[in-house]
């Protein structure tokens, strides 16, 4: 048990990748275990997040069976991730709804884990208050869109992105301080993601065997 509870954290899936080497097309749309890859990503999510919305550019009709609302990425030429997570973090504060925080998860990773919002929210308050950001890794690999994002950054964000021309991840975070959240890789790597039609072969047996 945690004493302290995280705070209200809104989740956001970026799903806007293309899935090249998949032939094309929503990887978030792929089964696995029955369900697709965002519907797992959701149930997930939903149980610890204030809510959640898709960050996804091109027609969002395509993700109207979610019932969730599909931002696009408010930066052009689609500069990758932290676009993304920007988009999120202005939706955010356009809701008025006094939550602070963000949480970014891929929409190809069927097994993320229950407990991401409370895990990550503690990494961060055990490295102190002048570390606004946080991470997921799973053994060796770090995962940087697996995070934590506070509106407190958002305009740095922006700045980083639209000035500097900055893609990398972890050199944003790395400005500001970023704790580490550490999960096993077995019986099941919880950020998995299905990148290849292997994948999809392996993550519908993990998916048998685990759930």
């Amino acid at each position: 048990m945690h004493d302290v509870p995280p705070p209200p954290t809104f989740g956001l899936v970026l799903a806007g990748g293309l899935a090249r080497r998949m032939g094309g097309g929503d990887k978030a749309h792929i089964k696995i275990g029955g369900s697709t890859i965002l519907d797992r990503v959701l149930a997930t999510l939903s149980g610890q997040c204030a809510g959640v919305v898709i960050n996804a550019n091109g027609d969002p009709a395509r993700f109207a069976d979610t019932g969730c609302e599909v931002i696009a990425d408010t930066v052009p030429d689609h500069p990758g991730p932290l676009a993304g997570i920007l988009a999120g973090l202005d939706w955010l504060a356009a809701q008025g709804r006094g939550i602070e925080w963000l949480l970014s998860v891929p929409g190809d990773c069927p097994f993320l884990p229950e407990d991401l919002v409370e895990r990550l929210h503690d990494a961060r308050r055990k490295m102190g208050a002048g570390v606004p950001l946080a991470c997921a890794r799973s053994g060796e690999w770090r995962h940087p869109v697996v995070g934590l994002w506070p509106l407190a950054l958002r305009e740095n964000l922006r700045k980083a992105l639209v000035d500097e021309d900055l893609r990398k991840i972890e050199v944003w975070t790395a400005r500001h301080g970023i704790a580490i959240a550490e999960w096993p890789t077995e019986p099941v790597d919880p950020f998995f993601n299905v990148n290849t039609p292997e994948d999809v072969a392996r993550a519908n047996a993990l998916a048998e065997r685990y759930g």
